[in-house]
């Protein structure tokens, strides 16, 4: 089987630039990335990254913010954040990568298949790995009778069993381009290297395989957002604290609508919670749906003037007033850049007009 893998793989294998080296940093970086994102969007972003933060110790001289705007629109933000912790740490500690799996493994963000991930893929060790694709390919190929989360230590000691011991740098490769271009949602069984040896193919249930949980439906959050403007035309923006969801980002203040709260109503009250000062809720710029791992908000967009009060980070890090021009500095969340998209419009607009 791992012959066959391995033959498969030489012809068939993704040319991937993260693959074109052996610098645990830079496959680190591609580890981090591919964590619940896929290949095609992650490639722009990787280039970028190693032109701007080419070696572990950049990433560790630069600054927060300069990290969050460079892994903006990625998502998953904590992933930047770990990132950056976990390289300031190993550069404290004399800048190289380690190459043991349990100093790896207790590195900030990092789990069992991301360790075996980069000492597989830099240091061409034995290591097994389990992600998403994998965790396809191997539920397929015992015909799992369970989805594959409730039989993580089956599939984790499945994935160690056939892991190669001379090759595990191409092995671990070739698994999960197999997962991604061959075993997929919709399997390819016809070009696949194992297709010999697969349960599931031999019981013609490939397509009900793996098997998948039920999932609840996401919770939808309603939220009021102001786009505050100044007498000197500035806009206010606020940065949320540094952990949790969307953690250091900048935003347009705001919160969520109380059942039977009108939205403008909802806005003025969160922005005296947010920022202590008072506000004139004018017109709606937009409307933005978006969903998140685990629920989905609709963002109610509304233009407002300061009134009266200094603008107090009560509910987060700090506040600034910024003009359009100065906006793209700042990191935002995917949702919020949509805002700043409107807000462009409507001002290109409003010059046409005048």
């Amino acid at each position: 089987m791992r012959r066959l893998l391995l033959r498969w793989y030489r012809a068939h294998g993704r040319s991937l630039p993260w693959r074109q080296t052996r610098d645990p940093y830079a496959i680190w970086v591609s580890e981090i990335m591919l964590q619940q994102t896929q290949v095609k969007t992650v490639l722009p972003y990787y280039r970028r990254w190693l032109s701007q933060f080419p070696t572990l110790q950049q990433l560790a001289a630069a600054d927060q913010q300069t990290v969050l705007k460079a892994w903006e629109g990625l998502g998953y933000y904590a992933r930047a954040r770990n990132l950056h912790r976990a390289a300031r740490q190993l550069s404290a500690e004399g800048g190289e990568f380690p190459q043991r799996f349990e100093t790896v493994l207790a590195l900030p963000g990092i789990g069992r298949t991301t360790a075996g991930g980069i000492l597989s893929a830099a240091f061409n060790q034995p290591v097994a790995i389990l992600d998403g694709n994998v965790k396809r390919v191997l539920a397929r190929l015992i015909a799992l009778p369970q989805p594959p989360n409730r039989a993580l230590n089956q599939l984790w000691a499945l994935s160690e069993r056939l892991v190669s011991q001379t090759h595990p740098r191409d092995f671990n490769q070739a698994l999960m381009d197999l997962g991604a271009t061959v075993c997929t949602r919709r399997p390819a069984c016809l070009l696949c290297p194992w297709q010999n040896y697969c349960e599931a193919y031999n019981q013609n249930a490939q397509s009900e395989l793996p098997m998948t949980e039920s999932r609840r439906p996401l919770p939808h959050k309603k939220v009021g957002v102001a786009v505050i403007y100044n007498a000197a035309g500035q806009i206010l923006i606020d940065r949320r604290r540094a952990e949790g969801l969307l953690g250091g980002l900048w935003e347009f203040p705001g919160g969520k609508i109380e059942p039977g709260e009108l939205v403008q109503d909802c806005i003025r009250r969160e922005i005296r919670e947010e920022l202590g000062i008072e506000i004139e809720v004018r017109d709606r710029l937009i409307t933005i749906d978006h969903t998140y791992t685990h629920f989905k908000v609709t963002l109610n967009v509304f233009n407002c003037n300061h009134l009266s009060g200094v603008p107090q980070p009560l509910e987060s890090e700090e506040v600034k007033w910024v003009t359009l021009a100065e906006i793209d500095q700042y990191p935002f969340p995917k949702a919020n850049s949509q805002i700043i998209t409107a807000l462009r419009r409507m001002a290109a607009g409003s010059t046409k007009t005048s």
